[in-house]
Order: structure tokens, then sequence, then C-alpha cells
């Protein structure tokens, strides 16, 4: 009687430990949507890249040899010494700087960034280097849309691209002239927003869908009360949240990890035609068709010969060439595809005929077509 008990409470413990257990295909709120006011920031700037060897800039690229020349000026080294106008634009022409590049340099400045913390920046090549390899970023100022200065750039570029040429042979693999700085820019300027101030937060989803959102809207005044959350549209949700800075801190780390099923994705077939990838979500159906798939291959072998004259018979050795032409057209069984055809019959029905992925390609683009693909049809 006791070993019963023990089991029918084991059993109870596992079900109550299952029914508490969220759903596996729950996400979590942090997961579908994003805080509006957390949004990040572009920047960009315009700087040098110096100790290249050799691969540089030269003299045909003007903005490289005025900005080192307007750099050299602010840290008080003269180039051209006491000249007129007219011979200091005539000299500039004339000063061929191999080891420095003409760069641009972006950056995003994520939201809620604070002056004193570190970003990575990019670096690309606008001039005519060839690589940015072994280079440093000089000082360089990035700005926002609105002109301010919001970060200072400057270290050494990591360019893992390489480009090598000697003896008419070259080899090239990546991109040397664009480069990265992990961590190579301060932020000087935070960018104001309005969570601290705001009534209301608005969550933008990822991806636009209507069940989603009310998914979320439900779970979040189901934990928190009635009337928290409310939708906007099909993005964007607004939710209610304390006053208090700190209370709002944790109200929002309460809310980001609550767990919602979210709704069916539109069906959607994704076709990479370069390299042949198809990629089909669960959503997708096809009406009744049936489709045959078959490829007509020609196979052309040519021999060469020799043909010898008999011995005596004062003839001349002549070359032949003789062609032999195959033609195959391999037997491609039909397949049908029943009224809701799900993912797995599609697959299924394909593999069966074996049909390699451009075959496959043309086969969704033939159902898209047909109108017997219940899809978005989107070739990359």
């Amino acid at each position: 009687m006791k070993l019963n008990a023990f089991r029918r409470g084991l059993c109870l413990a596992l079900v109550g430990a299952l029914l508490a257990t969220p759903a596996a295909w729950a996400d979590r709120v942090k997961d579908l949507t994003t805080v509006a006011s957390q949004r990040s920031n572009q920047l960009i700037g315009f700087g040098l890249v110096v100790g290249l060897q050799g691969t540089g800039d030269d003299a045909s690229v003007p903005f490289t040899t005025q900005s080192m020349k307007a750099m050299l000026s602010q840290l008080g080294v003269r180039i051209d010494g006491p000249l007129s106008d007219f011979e200091q634009a005539a000299s500039a022409s004339r000063v061929d700087i191999k080891n420095a590049a003409a760069v641009l340099v972006t950056a995003d400045l994520p939201g809620f960034a604070k002056p004193g913390q570190r970003i990575d920046v990019n670096v690309a090549s606008i001039g005519k280097a060839s690589s940015l390899r072994g280079g440093s970023l000089i000082l360089t100022a990035l700005r926002g849309v609105d002109g301010e200065i919001y970060a200072l750039a400057q270290g050494s570029v990591t360019a893992t691209g390489i480009d090598a040429a000697q003896a008419g042979s070259k080899v090239a693999i990546g991109v040397p002239t664009a480069a990265r700085i992990p961590a190579g820019a301060i932020v000087e300027r935070m960018v104001d927003t309005p969570f601290d101030k705001a009534e209301s937060l608005v969550l933008n989803l990822r991806d636009n869908d209507f069940s989603t959102n009310s998914s979320i809207v439900s779970a979040i005044n189901s934990k928190f009360g009635p009337d928290v959350a409310q939708s906007i549209d099909g993005t964007s949700i607004s939710v209610r949240a304390p006053q208090d800075l700190s209370q709002r801190v944790t109200f929002m780390s309460m809310l980001e990890n609550i767990e919602v099923v979210p709704g069916e994705p539109p069906a959607r077939v994704v076709i990479n035609a370069r390299t042949g990838t198809v990629v089909i979500n669960r959503s997708v159906r096809v009406s009744p068709a049936a489709v045959s798939h078959g490829t007509i291959s020609v196979a052309i072998a040519a021999t060469n010969e020799v043909s010898q004259p008999s011995p005596l018979s004062q003839g001349q050795t002549a070359e032949l060439q003789n062609a032999q032409v195959n033609v195959a057209e391999p037997n491609k069984p039909m397949f049908l595809f029943k009224p809701g055809a799900e993912l797995r019959d599609i697959v299924d029905a394909v593999n069966q005929v074996g049909a390699s992925p451009s075959a496959l390609i043309a086969i969704l683009e033939a159902l898209k077509s047909s109108g017997s693909l219940r899809a978005e049809l989107v070739i990359i």
C-alpha cells in the first residue's frame, strides 16, 4: 500500500512538473520583440590608415594627400614651407604617399550606450589602396545623422583578406581593402532615449504578425494584470510601465522573459538560384497537381584515327575523325500531390524521382506558375 501511494505521489509530481514546464516551442518576448527606445544609430567618419607596406593610395588620389597635409598641419608640421598658393598647389600633386590610405569608417552605436564604452568599427578604402593589412587608423571622429560627434575611433585594423601578385600570377582571398577594429571606438556622447521619461514603452515585433502580437499582449496582461499591454498594430505593442526607473528596469526584465507561442509564419519558399539552396517552411501547402520532370542528355564522343594506305599502293596517310552521338532520356515517373499536401509530402515526392536542386527549383517555379503552390516564392 505504501509503495502504491509512493508511485501515485511520484506520478502526480511528474504530471505537475510537465504542466509547469513551458511548451518546447515557446519563445521569449525578448527574442520576438525589440524595445523602440533601444534602437541603434549608425555613425560614419572619414579617416586615414597609415603604416601600410606600399599598398596605399598614390599621388593620383588628391584627397589622401590633402588629408595628410591637413592632419600634419594640425600637429605643427609644415610640408610645403613658405610657398605661394600656386606653388603649394603644384607641389601637392608631387607628394606620393604609398603607405597611407583614405578610408571611410562606420559603426553602429547601440541603444543606451554610455560615454566611455567601446564599440566595434568597420574600415573600408575609398582610394586606390590595394590592401589595409598591417595599417593603423588615425584618430577619426564618427558622426551621426545630425552631424554631432558620438564616438572617436583609432587603432590597428584587422584585415583578413589577402591579395598577392607575382610574375603574372595573382591570388586573392577575401577583400583586403576592408577591415575591422574590434572595440576600436570610444563613445563620447549618449543618445537621448524616452525610456526613462515616457509613460508607456513600445515593443516592436521583429516580424510583423498579428497572431504573435495578440499572443504577446495576452501573455503580458495575464501576468501583470489587464490593460497593461495594448496592441497598436501588427508590429507594435504599447506597455504601461512603472514610473520609478529602478522598478521600470525590473519590470522590463520580467516582461522580456515571458514565454509566448508565436503564430505560424506565412507560407514561404526561399530559393537561392546561385547555390541551388531551397528552403521550405512547414506552412507551405500544395493543391492537387501532377508533376513530371525529366531531362534529355546528348553525349557526343569523337575518336581521332589515322588511315594508313596499303603497301606499295602509293597512297597517302590521312587523319580521320569518327563521331558517336548518344541521346538518353531518363524515365522519370510522374508524382501526384494530393489536396493539402504538406512539407513532408513535397520532400518525399521529390526525393522519389531523384530530383537535383536545380530540378527542384524548376518544379517549384512551375507549381507556382500553375497556381498549385500556396506559398510566397522568394528568389535571391
